[in-house]
């Protein structure tokens, strides 16, 4: 087995690769202010960005779900790495060779599991690619010009051939040192009598990659008659391809998407490969399932969800399209972006459409129109006979049913409104209480409440708004190692106390030179919140602030690393990403904090003796009486002096 990586060339990875590139991979990010990047949150549903990335520090923290942590954290995390996996495959994307504590290099058996997948699919994607140039793959490219596919188009999409032998791939990726156990998980091959056999033989291959561009499985089209299979043949489910939560061509108009604001969802792989070549660089497409929620989480981290985003959905005007249509209306609410629908004269498919009138005609198909709950509805309403009272009551009855799924009150009302309309009845606020009605029904029999906005969601986000910090309950935070908890009232940020200790500990983590050495200096019992508690306890096993004042990447590791448990950690990476409340970070404003946070610590102390010595009354020792008197004496000079210099008197 091999040795543990060394800690240098981890540190050389974490320096290399900036995080907000690799976090672009996932999500499209905006200015946050500061010099911070903000984003929707990869890990949880959220209406609002509250996942913050900071390029100075390396780190990520969502103010949500309080996940938070470097690149390599990250990544581990969005693609189910361990962490020798991560770090193996930011390594190899920086150029970076690791070494390993027990000596050599990391041998390709034992390399992670993900990674040796990774590295089968590019090795065969580059096998099938090859592959398309031999005589026997002519039945391929005659198929992909008859399409309009030059040469150079199916370059650019990396389309493939899979041979029609028995085992072409298999051996082949044998040689490459692949085993028989990584070729059956991959889903490359398959067990046959004598061994594993090639999964694909004798189709054209499209190569489907995850959001990070890595190649995670094939989409395989049939092409002679003799083929017993279905029409298309996806790769099975594995352990890195799940068909749920990949789009095809994402890899491709991921940034396009993320700049227009824009996506166009279509059927199939050619139809992907016509709308980028007739300029639509933001079409991508299913893999043999229908579009759904983790579909639409990929989108919704791209388009940002802001006011202006468009979804537009290209289905056939056939049975099925429509089908498809009403299922991509059930989701439709999950998007903040506004959806519509296209379909095209006579039923044709973007690649069709292309073939027949050209590039000019699939730019202008997917050109926002009809909205997506307009031809849904209309698809269910014409169905009745809208002529007799009862065709108009049953269309109602089925429709309304729908627009009752709306969770946003005024969406569903304003839908309601055209509902009338599409149905013939005159009397919309009729048809707006009878959908409101069914509402209140479906949420009564679900016990589905509906949060304060509307929209079934999680109330007034993960920011205060009046302003403050995210809340934290003092409890969900052990002691510090060795310590007891500092005592004091639950964390509340709306007390000035646990206001102040937050400034101080976002000024150690993110600007050390502001508090130095002043901070170091400080005492775990100065901090009154048993979280607060928990980060100065870090920082002081990472070697105090002072070490920020050197490289602030390695100190901010170093405090996580201290960190007892994952809910401290994550409160590093908050309060090391967090905005100031200040307008100007200076060593003024750094002063105040570090005087309120000493002052209110030096009137506990002397309350704290002051109230022995009541409780003790006359069964006090003289000389321990005396000491006493004394403290209080001092500390009272002492917070006297505190409040008449500031951090002159520190």
């Amino acid at each position: 087995m091999a040795g543990r990586i060394n800690d240098d060339d981890v540190k050389a990875v974490r320096d290399a690769v900036p995080i907000d590139s690799v976090v672009s991979e996932y999500l499209q990010l905006r200015s946050a202010g500061g010099g911070n990047l903000k984003g929707l949150c990869p890990f949880h549903d959220e209406k609002s960005p509250s996942f913050q990335v900071s390029p100075s520090k390396g780190l990520f923290h969502c103010f949500g779900c309080q996940e938070g942590g470097d690149t390599i954290a990250f990544v581990m995390k969005i693609d189910h790495l361990s962490f020798s996996e991560t770090v193996e495959r930011l390594a190899a994307k920086a150029g970076i060779t690791l070494r390993y504590e027990e000596g050599g290099y990391n041998p390709s058996h034992q390399r992670g599991e993900r990674i040796r997948l990774i590295e089968a699919h590019q090795a065969a994607a580059e096998f099938y690619v090859r592959a398309l140039e031999s005589p026997e793959a002519e039945i391929g490219r005659k198929f992909l010009a008859e399409r309009g596919f030059d040469q150079e188009a199916a370059a650019h999409f990396r389309v493939g051939y899979s041979p029609a032998g028995w085992d072409h791939l298999t051996r082949y990726l044998r040689g490459k040192g692949f085993s028989d156990k990584e070729l059956i998980t991959s889903g490359l091959s398959q067990d046959g009598r004598r061994g594993p056999i090639d999964r694909f033989r004798g189709r054209l291959m499209w190569p489907i990659s995850d959001t990070a561009g890595d190649v995670v499985g094939f989409g395989a089209r049939k092409l002679r008659d003799d083929d017993n299979g279905p029409k298309y043949l996806n790769t099975p489910e594995t352990p890195i391809y799940k068909k749920s939560q990949v789009l095809y061509g994402i890899d491709l108009a991921k940034k396009d998407i993320a700049k227009a604001s824009r996506a166009v969802v279509v059927e199939g792989y050619t139809d992907v490969m016509a709308c980028h070549l007739a300029g639509v660089t933001i079409a991508i497409a299913t893999c043999g399932t229908a579009f759904g929620n983790d579909h639409i989480k990929i989108l919704r981290r791209l388009l940002m969800d802001n006011g202006s985003a468009r979804v537009i959905f290209t289905f056939d005007g056939d049975a099925a399209g429509q089908k498809a249509a009403l299922r991509a209306f059930e989701d439709d609410q999950k998007f903040a972006a506004e959806t519509y629908i296209a379909i095209a004269p006579d039923g044709m498919d973007p690649c069709d459409l292309r073939l027949v009138k050209g590039d000019d005609a699939v730019r202008d198909l997917v050109e926002p129109r009809t909205p997506l709950f307009e031809f849904a509805l209309r698809q269910i309403v014409g169905r009745y006979d809208l002529e007799t009272p009862a065709g108009r009551a049953a269309a109602l009855d089925e429709a309304a049913a729908v627009v009752a799924k709306i969770k946003t009150s005024s969406v569903q009302r304003e839908v309601a409104v055209q509902l009338a309309g599409f149905v013939g009845i005159l009397d919309q606020e009729f048809v707006v209480r009878r959908v409101a009605q069914l509402a209140r029904w479906a949420r009564d029999k679900g016990g589905e409440g509906r949060g304060g906005d509307g929209r079934g969601g999680r109330g007034p986000g993960p920011q205060d708004r009046r302003g403050g910090a995210p809340q934290q309950s003092a409890q969900a935070y052990p002691a510090p190692a060795g310590r007891t908890a500092s005592s004091g009232p639950a964390l509340h940020l709306r007390s000035p106390a646990h206001r102040t200790e937050r400034e101080l500990l976002k000024l150690a983590l993110q600007k050390p030179a502001l508090v130095c050495p002043a901070f170091d200096a400080y005492g775990v019992d100065e901090f009154t919140a048993p979280p607060y508690a928990a980060v100065r306890r870090c920082i002081e096993e990472a070697g105090g602030a002072e070490r920020g004042l050197g490289d602030s990447r390695e100190y901010l590791v170093a405090v996580m690393d201290a960190a007892p448990d994952d809910t401290v950690r994550n409160l590093v990476t908050e309060l090391a990403v967090e905005v100031f409340h200040g307008k100007t970070i200076d060593e003024n404003y750094a002063g105040v904090q570090l005087v309120q946070v000493r002052l209110r610590a030096v009137d506990r102390r002397i309350d704290d003796v002051q109230s022995s010595l009541a409780r003790l009354g006359s069964n006090v020792a003289p000389h321990e009486l005396a000491a006493a008197q004394n403290e209080v004496w001092v500390l009272q000079q002492y917070a006297q002096s505190l409040r008449a210099r500031g951090a002159d008197a520190l």
